[in-house]
């Protein structure tokens, strides 16, 4: 019998799916069938998640179906089914981010208000934190970062700009007011991961807004899946 001293120790590492994860695999094949493309929106509390939906909503730029999470009240879906937009509000409690099976959820009840279109936007909980850790199988990930938050957000909340597939730089018409430098996001973004990309977006401004959708649609069309593993 081969002495333990000359056994060789093979190390196998396998990711460990969590429920949400599996969950998350689910809702990629849904997605798949009802040809939905998905965007995860994150950023903290009053970055402009909702305002960029309802400029797009407002000016025809994309039709689209939402999935709002908050802590409580249901006024951000109120506010885009006035454009006539399907929303469909999921309140949290005292959750700091929304699952993949509360999205499941979800999609059958906004299925029920009304036709999917071809773009599906996850407004997920205001967090520069929690949301960075569930999946909730999305094509994109993108993370809004408003300029009174101030320049130096990326390199203290990595995690959460490590699953951006795009970033959106919200209120682009104050840089000037808050002394924002762009330069800075950019340089951070970085060191971060390479060739993110960055958009500067007002709401006073419908071409920084069409532009954003343009790369939606493109993106859609080569049928772009998000590489990140939460």
């Amino acid at each position: 019998m081969e002495s333990p001293k000359n056994l060789k120790s093979v190390e196998i590492g396998q990711r460990i799916l969590s429920k949400n994860d599996k969950v998350a695999m689910e809702l990629r094949k849904i997605y798949a069938k009802e040809n939905l493309f998905v965007l995860n929106l994150m950023s903290s509390p009053g970055s402009g998640k909702t305002t960029l939906l309802e400029n797009i909503a407002k000016n025809k730029l994309l039709e689209f179906s939402v999935i709002e999470g908050d802590l409580q009240t249901n006024r951000d879906a109120e506010r885009l089914q006035a454009y006539g937009v399907n929303a469909h509000q999921i309140t949290t409690g005292d959750a700091c981010h929304l699952e993949a099976a509360m999205v499941q959820e979800s999609l059958e009840k906004l299925r029920a208000q009304g036709e999917f279109k071809d773009f599906l936007f996850i407004e997920n909980v205001g967090n520069l934190v929690c949301p960075a850790s569930y999946d909730l199988g999305a094509n994109m990930n993108i993370v809004l970062l408003s300029t009174p938050e101030g320049d130096d957000k990326v390199l203290k909340y990595p995690t959460i700009f490590l699953c951006a597939d795009a970033v959106i730089l919200s209120k682009a018409d104050l840089i000037e007011v808050f002394d924002f430098k762009v330069a800075q996001v950019e340089e951070d973004l970085k060191k971060l991961k390479k060739e993110i990309p960055l958009f500067l977006i007002s709401s006073k401004d419908i071409e920084s807004q069409r532009k954003f959708c343009t790369f939606l649609q493109q993106n859609k069309e080569r049928n772009y899946v998000s590489s990140h593993t939460f």
